[in-house]
């Protein structure tokens, strides 16, 4: 599930490592919004928080996670407080830790995706959560708010387009351009 958060809404590990069950708000926004109250500030200036959308299907995952794996976990799963990701030990109500997370996603590319194994990391979904973002033609500015960066350029550096974007893009502005002018489409002609 974290692996999923890291991948479809770029979140940090450790904000996942932070996250509390009443950091899921389904009454929020369109789509649910996740509380994240220790985002990473930059320069060492203290949490950020921020909220971002369950979109690309978090809103069905959490809703998941909470109604049906979340309660087999130790502790009260209806308490606000209690972490969105325990530990697994069953003598304590903890919280998972980031080391955890880690080495469990480790284990699921190990097993499931050998190839990448080794070269996968948590960090290495959120560049795929922002890549693929824009590769479906979400805003960069809205791709910076979602991961909480600070500075556009931060979230550039994310960003790893496919060689065939730079002509689709191209195919795309020229098609609005043509529309703008009452002309057929300026790709025509290439």
């Amino acid at each position: 599930m974290a692996a999923s958060l890291w991948r479809r809404v770029g979140l940090r590990l450790n904000e996942s490592v932070t996250l509390d069950v009443g950091d899921w708000r389904p009454d929020l926004g369109a789509f649910g919004e996740l509380h994240v109250r220790y985002g990473k500030g930059s320069q060492g200036r203290g949490p950020r928080a921020r909220l971002v959308p369950g979109i690309d299907g978090v809103d069905v995952l959490l809703r998941w996670w909470l109604e049906e794996v979340r309660p087999h976990f130790p502790g009260d799963h209806t308490d606000p407080r209690a972490p969105m990701f325990p530990g697994e030990r069953r003598s304590a109500a903890g919280r998972v830790g980031a080391q955890g997370l880690r080495n469990g996603q480790a284990g699921a590319v190990e097993r499931f995706l050998p190839v990448w194994s080794g070269r996968l990391s948590p960090h290495g979904l959120r560049h795929f959560c922002a890549s693929s973002l824009y590769g479906r033609g979400v805003d960069l500015k809205a791709i910076q708010e979602l991961l909480g960066h600070e500075w556009l350029a931060t979230t550039t550096r994310y960003i790893h387009v496919r060689s065939e974007h730079i002509e689709q893009a191209w195919v795309a502005a020229s098609a609005r351009v043509a529309g703008r002018l009452g002309v057929g489409g300026l790709a025509e002609n290439y």
